[in-house]
């Protein structure tokens, strides 16, 4: 079974951009230290201080190995150092959660007022 970590920042609402690098970062060492990354998330419209980030992991025991390996990553070093350095993470709180709804439909695409104006196909 995979569970998904999610967590949840809090950041300085000037800190935007010091948290985009900072979860540009993450993009190589979180996958070479054992998580699958879905993604980080930073705020685009509506909050300017909530962001988030989810990665999938076999199980909590794997977590805990992955946070060992992480922590002695040269680049997780540098970036949990950078995080500490720069202060812009003012909250991070994490859930595991496990996929119930699956398996899904496939998407529907349907044509928008957009891609019949450009005369897009569907």
């Amino acid at each position: 079974m995979t569970i998904t970590c999610f967590i949840r920042y809090e950041i300085d609402p000037f800190g935007k951009a010091a948290f985009e690098q900072y979860a540009r970062a993450w993009g190589q060492a979180i996958p070479r230290c054992g998580a699958d990354l879905i993604g980080y998330y930073g705020p685009h419209e509506g909050s300017a201080t909530t962001a988030y980030a989810a990665y999938n992991i076999e199980s909590l025991a794997a977590y805990e190995a992955y946070r060992a390996r992480l922590a002695e990553d040269a680049v997780g070093k540098a970036n949990y150092e950078f995080a500490r350095r720069e202060k812009f993470i003012l909250k991070e709180d994490r859930v595991f959660l496990k996929l119930v709804s699956g398996p899904h439909g496939p998407r529907q695409v349907f044509r928008t007022d957009v891609m019949i104006k450009e005369g897009i196909e569907a």
